[in-house]
């Protein structure tokens, strides 16, 4: 039987307690933990996962608690607290409009759809859109949630991730068959990142819908893996066009990850 310590497992893809406040360290990687169990976590699951003594986990509980950010279920498991909600959507007003500038560039140039995708967990979620101005478009709506393998998006985000990290994933997630160019071997998908990674973009050949192309390039310096994309018809966004976009595509993820790390 697997055990919620197993099944959250990806504590080791979280920041190291040497790059900032231990206890501030500390008590993120507790909530990042609790948000990946959506039925969540006792305090000794959470203190086998982090590393910590348990008296040491639950002071930063009874913290984070006092405060919003934390709660206690009737099964005695910690879970999140409706703090955080207030937070999301205030992070939803700041960073949607600061991407959605740049997105609009991508789809005023090219009159295919622009997207921003950050990886969540084990798969990629959708936190920006401008869609194309065509009656036939790609549409995917933000907070859509979905696999990295065969998505542009989570291939792009998967090529700035180590090769081990992509296993551990895509292991957890599954690789499950959405077309018949879906790629769905680990070691073929490897393969696929090598290119991503040496030309600098990815490339989602109608591999999670049929019809579709997308071309993504990641954003690079953030503390979450994050891509950025135009996708749309396979006869409208062809071979050429697609590489004729990447140049803005890279010039946007550029200035946008600088705004969103908050670099001066």
């Amino acid at each position: 039987m697997t055990t919620n310590a197993e099944q959250t497992s990806n504590v080791h893809e979280l920041p190291s307690e040497a790059s900032g406040v231990q206890s501030v360290v500390r008590a993120f990687r507790l909530l990042e933990l609790l948000a990946e169990a959506h039925g969540g976590l006792t305090l000794n699951d959470l203190g086998a996962m982090v590393g910590l003594p348990v008296t040491t986990c639950h002071r930063l509980l009874k913290t984070m608690a006092s405060l919003g950010y934390v709660r206690q279920l009737p099964s005695r498991k910690y879970g999140l607290g409706l703090r955080l909600m207030r937070l999301g959507q205030y992070a939803d007003l700041q960073i949607g409009p600061t991407a959605h500038k740049y997105l609009a560039t991508i789809v005023e140039r090219f009159g295919e759809t622009a997207n921003l995708a950050m990886l969540d967990g084990d798969q990629v979620v959708y936190v920006a859109q401008v869609p194309s101005p065509h009656s036939m478009r790609m549409f995917t709506e933000v907070g859509h949630r979905t696999y990295t393998h065969s998505t542009g998006v989570g291939k792009a985000i998967l090529s700035v991730v180590d090769d081990a990290a992509v296993r551990r994933i895509t292991g957890r997630a599954g690789m499950p068959r959405a077309t018949e160019t879906t790629i769905t071997d680990p070691d073929e998908l490897a393969q696929d990142l090598a290119l991503s990674r040496e030309r600098g973009y990815a490339i989602d050949e109608g591999e999670h819908e049929l019809g579709v192309r997308c071309y993504a390039v990641p954003l690079l310096g953030l503390p979450i893996p994050a891509a950025l994309s135009i996708s749309g018809p396979s006869v409208r966004l062809t071979q050429a066009v697609g590489e004729s976009a990447v140049p803005l595509l890279k010039e946007a993820a550029a200035g946008l990850a600088k705004e969103l790390a908050g670099d001066d």
